[in-house]
């Protein structure tokens, strides 16, 4: 497959609306390929600009390395040639080098860079993490900034000279002030994307950021609901978001905040709700009970 340049890929993820597809599991929690294929080829017959494979949707973090391999190949096999295929770089530096040279061998279209594992690290030692990771591939890279590698605007303006295939910033801590700084700096030098789960809840304020696009976890199970929910948002529809938010996004919440790790749990219930079978998720997250999951999928009947 050929090479898709950076700034192709920055106008294309930029161009739409992004998603974090799920990863099935077999009834032994081991990755059920036939399954994820299905998924993607229905979300791919919607208008997305990205999927993001094995990502925090897709339970990145208690997949091996092998495993995160062989997700990616997947999704490049099944949609690469229809919408692109970001592949996750996580971990230590040496890990993460290492992931995006994979990426690149497999044929995905782009690195996310996630936070480096548990480790605090200074701003210098960032930049130094993120550096390496682009000199590694020529794959166009998106640098997620949240939990212990929370960026400055003069960190991602020093990263942005340094590296040419540094091409998007994906923000997960929503600090306004960091962001106008960061806009502010580079302007359109870098794509900008929503990374606050869930992303609805913060898409039409961040707008007026610079943040053009989000990744959408509800497109996982509702494409078109969370396809016209962003089109409202970049029309700056402030009555048809609101009322969207106030009629399911904002009754999910209240479901998905019963529980830690259920912003990824809800996902796979809610696939299940609209009869696409989601299954269970690996440990150490748990899944939906009984009762939450009837309760979405009630409130999912309203918008489906």
């Amino acid at each position: 497959m050929t090479l898709l340049p950076p700034d192709v890929l920055a106008d294309r993820l930029r161009s739409g609306l992004l998603s974090f597809p799920v990863t099935h599991f077999d009834a032994d929690l081991q990755f059920d390929e036939p399954r994820y294929r299905e998924h993607l080829a229905w979300q791919a017959g919607f208008d997305v600009a990205g999927l993001f494979a094995a990502g925090g949707t897709g339970e990145g973090f208690s997949l091996t390395p092998p495993e995160v391999d062989r997700v990616v190949r997947a999704a490049v096999a099944e949609v690469g040639d229809r919408v692109p295929v970001v592949a996750p770089a996580t971990a230590g530096t040496a890990l993460a080098v290492a992931q995006a040279k994979a990426a690149q061998d497999a044929g995905a279209s782009g690195v996310l860079l996630f936070p480096p594992y548990l480790t605090e690290a200074g701003q210098r030692g960032l930049a130094e993490h993120v550096s390496a990771v682009c000199r590694a591939t020529d794959l166009g890279v998106i640098v997620y900034s949240r939990a212990n590698a929370v960026l400055t605007d003069a960190t991602v303006a020093e990263l942005a000279e340094r590296n040419p295939n540094l091409v998007g910033f994906k923000d997960g801590v929503g600090d306004i002030e960091r962001l106008t700084r960061i806009y502010a700096r580079l302007g359109d030098r870098l794509t900008y994307i929503g990374g606050l789960p869930t992303a609805e809840t913060f898409a039409l304020p961040l707008l007026q950021l610079g943040v053009s696009t989000y990744s959408s976890a509800l497109y996982n199970f509702l494409p078109e609901f969370a396809l016209r929910f962003y089109a409202a948002v970049r029309r700056q529809d402030r009555e048809t978001v609101y009322r969207l938010l106030s009629e399911f996004v904002i009754p999910y919440l209240d479901i998905r905040d019963r529980g830690k790790g259920y912003a990824v749990s809800i996902i796979k219930a809610g696939l299940t709700a609209v009869g696409r079978d989601g299954g269970r998720v690996r440990p150490p997250l748990t899944d939906l009970t009984g009762g939450e999951r009837a309760e979405l999928a009630t409130l999912v009947q309203k918008v489906s």
